[in-house]
């Protein structure tokens, strides 16, 4: 929501928002923009009233302000079907969809068009560090969009990217989440299936080689051309050595990629990227040329500082499968070092535990795990007794920050959550 309020400004409105929790670094890019912040949610915040509201999927019926919307019979729109009338229409979108990997392959894509002198415009639910901000309007005929699955508003429960029609679309993994929206990774399957329902038949959709839950959308009706990621792909990596990798198509290297990423799962991100480009036109060695110089993106195993002596590296972790991806990224680089995880359940899917069998397994690459007693329905401290890693439950962020402090020189820390974490990293680094 915050990517389309600096689209809508870049447009020329004038534009506010209200939303529960504003912080760092999204608060901060918004206020660079001049667009007014309201904490909490009030009625207040729409007088005088708004040309146009555009309601964000998590606002609820029974929310004052969606009330307060319906009851006055004022003008509002998703965020999703807003992007779709007044920014995509009529132009190239590039999608990238499915569980993980979205905001760090589309940081990827959109430097390689940036570099290709493409001028692309782009929405994307993070910061790419060569960017420094989450969207930007252009007046290129492409755009590249974070397509993600969660429903589109109150009164739309169709997943968000049915409203981006891409005409180039990346399909990076099928997970189960969003507990809260999914009843079961069928539910899931059946938006992608209709997602590639919009996609044209000049299009192209790019999909790893060996993802069955992919496979199993794609037999639910493709009427798109397809290419492969992965191992015996069209797409393939050899010589992975986690900072640098060659990268083959069709059999045939085509270069090597150079890099301060680390982890297979961002060289098979860098593959999919790199074929969504070529589908556009640009060749791969000017793709990789480009990932050369991606520097990454906030809050994705971004090293933020190195205090003494201790490497903070900072992570989104939203599910076990992208945490124990990122801990053996961080693993391959740092060797035999300590590594200490500090982790928040913060999600729906983490706090009602949906996936807390696969939970401790994701985190065992790590010496030791500090977590915040998370606010669950599940009983977090069974888990514990029960599984081998060395995990300790925290009370508050204060006790997390001392264990961190006192850790010795020399030790990795990983801070590991999607919200806030308490203003965890402010406080460590303070």
């Amino acid at each position: 929501m915050s990517g389309i309020a600096i689209l809508a400004k870049q447009l020329g409105h004038t534009v506010s928002g209200s939303d529960a929790n504003i912080y760092p670094p999204i608060s901060t890019q918004l206020t660079e923009q001049n667009i007014q912040l309201c904490e909490g949610y009030s009625p207040e915040h729409l007088k005088p009233t708004p040309d146009l509201i555009i309601v964000g999927n998590t606002m609820p019926r029974g929310n004052s302000v969606i009330e307060y919307i319906l009851n006055n019979n004022l003008p509002y729109i998703s965020g999703a079907e807003w992007l779709r009338e007044y920014v995509l229409k009529n132009r190239w979108v590039l999608g990238i969809a499915g569980t993980h990997g979205k905001t760090t392959t589309s940081g990827m894509l959109t430097w390689i068009l940036h570099a290709a002198n493409l001028n692309p415009g782009f929405l994307i639910g993070g910061i790419p560090l060569n960017f420094g901000i989450s969207a930007r309007l252009t007046d290129s005929q492409f755009f590249i969009i974070e397509a993600d699955e969660y429903d589109t508003a109150f009164f739309d429960k169709r997943s968000k990217f049915l409203h981006y029609h891409p005409k180039t679309l990346i399909l990076n993994n099928i997970e189960f989440d969003h507990g809260d929206i999914f009843a079961d990774l069928n539910a899931i399957k059946r938006q992608f299936a209709h997602l590639l329902r919009v996609v044209p038949q000049n299009g192209l959709i790019i999909h790893p080689q060996n993802d069955s839950d992919i496979q199993d959308v794609l037999q639910q009706g493709c009427w798109t051309p397809t290419e492969t990621f992965g191992d015996n792909a069209i797409w393939e990596i050899k010589n992975f050595d986690h900072t640098s990798f060659d990268v083959y198509h069709s059999r045939q290297k085509v270069g090597t990629v150079k890099w301060q990423l680390l982890g297979i799962h961002n060289a098979h991100n860098a593959l999919a990227a790199i074929a969504a480009a070529n589908h556009v036109g640009i060749k791969p060695n000017l793709s990789i040329e480009a990932l050369n110089t991606f520097q990454g993106t906030k809050h994705r195993l971004e090293k933020i500082a190195t205090i003494n002596g201790k490497e903070i590296y900072d992570d989104f972790a939203h599910h076990p499968t992208a945490i124990a991806a990122t801990i053996s990224a961080l693993r391959g680089k740092i060797g035999k070092q300590k590594l200490i995880v500090a982790l928040e359940l913060a999600s729906n899917s983490m706090r009602t535990g949906i996936h807390r069998h696969n939970l401790m397994s994701s985190l065992s690459g790590a010496d030791q795990v500090l977590i915040l007693r998370p606010n669950a329905t599940w009983n977090i401290d069974e888990l514990l007794q029960q599984t081998p890693v060395n995990a300790v439950i925290y009370a508050n962020i204060e006790e997390i920050v001392t264990q961190l402090k006192n850790a010795p020189s020399h030790t990795c820390i990983l801070i590991m959550s999607n919200k806030n974490f308490g203003d965890l990293r402010r406080r460590l680094m303070e």
